[in-house]
C-alpha cells in the first residue's frame, strides 16, 4: 500500500488542531473543486484533498493514521468520501453541529444563496448524532472457552483536548468470556464506544475473540484436534489411555491395529455449546530410542521375527 502524507496534502502540521485540518479544507475544497476550478488535476486534487480530511477531521481515524501510516484504515470502518458529481455527504466521527454551520456558509459561498446543507437544517431543529462503534481483538487461552472466564482489557481511545488537538486515552474494561466462545466470535458492550453528540446515544465497543497459539490443540470452529503419541504395542496390541483435553483428562480406548494419523472422536469433548463441538483425537506412533544393547537386540529380534515392508503397496 503507498502512503500518502495527508498532513502534507493539506497543508498542514501534523500536531495541527482539529479547527486548523477545517479551515484547511476548506480552502483546498474551494480551489480545487472542479466546478468552479481551472487547474488540470482539479478533479483529482480535490478527491485527494476528500480522502485526506475523511482521515483527519476524525480523532479515531487520525490517531490510527498517526500510529499506523500505510496500515492505519487496518480495523477502520472508513467511508471513502464520495465523487465530486455526486453530492457531497460528510459521514463518520467529527462532524458536530459547529461543522454544519461552517458548511452550509461555506458551499452558499461557492453556489449561492440558494444552497442548503442538510446539516444547517438539522442544527437548527438540534443536531443529534449516535457516537461511532469501536472494534477490538481480545486474545484469550482456549480453556476460557470451556469453563468461561472475566479479562481485563485496556483500550486506547483518541480524544480532543480542550484545544482541539487529538489525544489518546487509556481505559480499562473488565469482560465475562462467555462458556462456550468460538474463534472468531463478537462479544458486543452496548454504549462502550464513542460518546454521541447532542443526545445521541453512545455507541457499541464489539470485541472479537481470538485463541492464543496452543501448545497441544488445534481448534475448527467448535472441534478441537489433538495429536496423541502411543506407543507401537498401545496401536498394535490395543490399550486404554489416558487423553488430555482442555476440560480435564478422560480415558480412550485405542483399538488393536490401530495406524498411525488415523482420527479418533470423543464426541461432546470439543468447545461447549447449543451443540457442543467434538475433541479429534491423532494417533502419532513414536518409537522408544535404541539408545541400550538391550533395546537394539529386541529392534533386531523383532526385525527378524516379523517381517513387514510398510513400502509394499508403493510398488518397492
Amino acid at each position: 500500500m503507498d502512503f500518502k502524507d495527508y498532513y502534507k496534502i493539506m497543508g498542514v502540521a501534523r500536531d495541527a488542531s482539529q479547527d486548523e485540518v477545517k479551515r484547511a479544507y476548506k480552502k483546498l475544497a474551494r480551489k480545487y473543486h472542479p466546478d468552479v476550478s481551472k487547474e488540470a488535476d482539479a478533479e483529482d486534487r480535490f478527491k485527494e484533498v476528500g480522502e485526506a480530511y475523511e482521515a483527519l477531521k476524525d480523532p479515531e481515524k487520525r490517531a490510527a493514521y498517526d500510529q499506523l501510516g500505510a496500515n492505519w484504515k487496518t480495523g477502520q470502518d472508513f467511508n471513502p468520501p464520495p465523487d465530486w458529481d455526486a453530492g457531497f455527504e460528510f459521514r463518520g466521527g467529527g462532524y458536530t453541529a459547529g461543522d454544519a454551520s461552517d458548511y452550509s456558509d461555506f458551499f452558499e459561498s461557492l453556489f449561492g444563496q440558494g444552497f442548503r446543507s442538510a446539516g444547517a437544517g438539522q442544527r437548527q431543529a438540534g443536531f443529534h448524532a449516535r457516537g461511532e462503534d469501536h472494534h477490538a481483538k481480545v486474545m484469550i487461552d482456549l480453556e476460557d472457552a470451556y469453563r468461561g472466564a472475566t479479562r481485563s482489557v485496556t483500550l486506547q481511545s483518541p480524544e480532543l483536548d480542550s484545544s482541539g488537538h487529538v489525544t489518546t486515552k487509556s481505559r480499562t474494561l473488565n469482560i465475562k468470556i462467555p462458556k462456550g466462545v468460538k474463534q472468531g466470535q463478537r462479544i458486543r458492550l452496548a454504549g462502550q464506544g464513542s460518546p454521541g453528540m447532542g443526545e445521541g446515544a453512545a455507541g457499541d465497543l464489539y470485541l472479537e475473540i481470538e485463541f492464543k497459539p496452543h501448545g497441544m490443540y488445534r481448534v475448527d470452529g467448535h472441534d478441537v484436534y489433538l495429536d496423541l503419541p502411543v506407543t507401537p504395542w498401545e496401536a498394535a496390541l490395543g490399550a486404554t489411555v489416558k487423553v488430555p483435553t482442555p476440560d480435564g483428562p478422560v480415558d480412550m480406548k485405542i483399538q488393536k491395529n490401530t495406524q498411525g494419523g488415523r482420527k479418533m472422536r470423543l464426541k461432546g469433548r470439543g468447545i461447549p455449546a447449543k451443540q457442543a463441538g467434538d475433541l479429534y483425537v491423532i494417533p502419532q506412533i513414536t518409537l522408544p530410542p535404541s539408545d541400550s544393547d538391550a533395546a537394539k537386540a529386541l529392534y533386531q529380534k523383532m526385525e527378524q521375527e516379523l517381517p513387514y515392508n510398510p513400502r509394499s503397496k508403493m510398488g518397492v
